[in-house]
């Protein structure tokens, strides 16, 4: 193995404590090169460097794995695909769901999707106000959203009575945190550290504090 991105690609999961197979890892590849190419005319990412991408994205998703649970869940602006993507590489058994307003993310997840043979994975094009699912989930996860307050107000009719939000974050998002306070029980602030990424990550876990309409 002498790609760049691979072998950082298997040095980050290794410092992550990932045991990945080699189909994941190729398949985690090969997402990185669809999302490498399709960024030239969809504009899906600001990186353009591919070992930059397996760090900011790809590393950046996998390392909050051991800490998404549930059997059902959707990734809420996930755009060109992150989180959901490494998660439903890495979770076969799992039902993934991307939902994404823009048709040309929509048009890439759905490559995404039929390139990888993703079977567990569903791409909705549609605005999270506006999602009427039939089954609601046990985790609504985001990495996109600005605040906190925001994602559980637009988005908790998705989550079931006993389900948890999950937004991932850069720096600890006191204000945030403080603002949500009213709406949510805040169950952990997890640091989450991305090898090779000289950056702070926070996974915040929520569980709302009354049921949302079905």
């Amino acid at each position: 193995m002498t790609d760049p991105c691979a072998l950082l690609l298997q040095r980050g999961c290794r410092e992550l404590g990932l045991e990945i197979t080699e189909f994941e890892h190729d398949s985690l590849m090969a997402y990185l090169a669809l999302l490498a190419k399709w960024n030239s005319t969809y504009n899906l990412t600001a990186v353009r460097d591919p070992e930059a991408m397996v760090v900011r994205h790809l590393l950046d998703s996998l390392a909050i794995a051991p800490l998404v649970d549930g059997q059902r869940l959707i990734d809420v602006g996930s755009g060109g695909g992150l989180p959901g993507v490494p998660l439903a590489i890495l979770n076969p058994t799992n039902e993934v769901h991307l939902l994404d307003s823009n048709s040309k993310k929509t048009r890439f997840l759905f490559q995404v999707k039929t390139a990888l043979r993703l079977d567990n994975m569903v791409v909705h094009h549609q605005r999270v106000e506006s999602f009427k699912p039939s089954q609601q989930y046990d985790v609504v996860l985001s990495r996109a959203f600005a605040g906190l307050s925001e994602m559980v107000v637009s988005s908790g009719h998705l989550l079931k009575t006993d389900g948890v939000f999950l937004a991932m974050k850069g720096v600890y998002p006191q204000d945030e945190l403080e603002a949500v306070e009213s709406l949510c029980t805040i169950e952990a602030v997890h640091s989450v550290v991305v090898p090779d990424l000289d950056e702070q990550r926070h996974l915040v876990r929520m569980k709302a504090l009354k049921a949302s309409p079905q």
